[in-house]
């Protein structure tokens, strides 16, 4: 068949639609019902490049609709990978954020927190200068003025002030005030009350926070006294630039502590003492003492002590147990709770200046 015979041929046949064109499958598809559709319509781009792999023609490039499709396609899928990654990375730096938000907020401390005082490191300038207010009353103790008497180089042991112990050998004393505000006897004296017990002190100095630990043995002189120190302890806290400062004290068992002790702990009693009358202190005690009760070791006998008026640190033995020669026992009740109780006779309590000590007068 010649070059022009062979034209006239395809040229029928295609008239004749025995041979379809290769574009014709490119350009549309049949539906379920025969009717013509788009690309895309019908099937996705995905399922007509799977078709097509599988396909001979897949050697074939696609066209132009194909890669339109198919860039469109791995364009939306980059898209929503950066979309992720935005989020999680959005979601990341949230967390961070958090993080480093919670990690920047205050620790709240415990309702077992010590005061705002505690974190001052004492030191301060013109130290023995404070300026003179009244006390100032907290829990279990005060603050304001610390001050001293007596003198600092000798150092004296208590001559027992207005407790009266008389002649001591304590060597860290000092005396606690009796008022809040001028003449209200709102102050921890309180008749008398804070006699032996033991008071810690720490005072605000050059150096920062000193502290010493003393007996009360006294009374404060002055109206803006808080605590009184004598020599001893004076001389630690203060040196030689004695002075009122500012101070802070709480009140304490005495046991253990050095330098507050003059002898064992015992019962005296007053001169002049009879089976008519007698009044009895504890000298040297664990704590400054809260009561005294007496009971009969043989009988129902039973009685508290009442603090004697007018002469401070004093209780009075009650006439019926100086006069009954029975043997009664004695227990001491201190601020801190504990007890010590002595056996006596009650001749005993009759005997002036005798004192008592409790080793010698345990219950056995």
């Amino acid at each position: 068949m010649n070059k022009r015979s062979r034209s006239s041929w395809l040229l029928a046949a295609v008239l004749a639609g025995s041979i379809a064109l290769p574009f014709a499958f490119v350009a549309c598809g049949d539906s379920s019902d025969g009717s013509p559709v788009a690309v895309g319509e019908g099937s996705s781009s995905s399922e007509m490049l799977a078709e097509s792999s599988s396909s001979q023609e897949s050697a074939k490039p696609l066209s132009s609709s194909a890669k339109i499709s198919a860039s469109s396609s791995s364009v939306k899928s980059e898209s929503s990978s950066s979309e992720k990654l935005a989020e999680s990375s959005s979601e990341k730096v949230a967390q961070s954020s958090s993080s480093s938000s919670s990690s920047e907020k205050p620790v709240q401390s415990s309702s077992s927190e010590k005061p705002a005082e505690s974190s001052d490191s004492g030191v301060c300038t013109n130290c023995d200068s404070y300026t003179a207010a009244d006390p100032t009353l907290v829990e279990n103790g005060g603050k304001g003025s610390v001050t001293t008497y007596g003198s600092i180089t000798a150092k004296e042991t208590s001559l027992g002030g207005a407790c009266n112990y008389g002649q001591t050998n304590i060597q860290y004393y000092a005396a606690i005030h009796v008022n809040v505000s001028p003449g209200d006897d709102k102050g921890p004296w309180d008749g008398g009350m804070a006699c032996g017990g033991c008071v810690h002190v720490k005072a605000k100095t050059p150096d920062g926070w000193k502290e010493v630990t003393v007996r009360i043995t006294d009374r404060c002189p002055d109206a803006n006294c808080g605590v009184d120190l004598g020599g001893a302890p004076a001389s630690d806290i203060m040196g030689i630039q004695v002075g009122r400062y500012y101070g802070e004290w709480e009140f304490v068992s005495c046991e253990g502590v050095e330098g507050v002790w003059g002898d064992s702990t015992s019962i005296w009693v007053k001169e002049g003492a009879s089976e008519f009358w007698s009044i009895i202190q504890v000298r040297n005690p664990k704590d400054m003492v809260k009561k005294i009760a007496i009971q009969g070791m043989d009988s129902d006998e039973d009685y508290t002590l009442e603090m004697v008026v007018g002469t401070e640190n004093f209780w009075t033995v009650p006439q019926e147990i100086l006069q009954s020669n029975k043997k009664y026992s004695v227990v001491v009740t201190y601020r801190s709770g504990t007890d010590d109780e002595w056996i006596l006779e009650s001749s005993e309590l009759t005997i002036p200046e005798a004192n008592l000590y409790l080793y010698e007068h345990r219950k056995e």
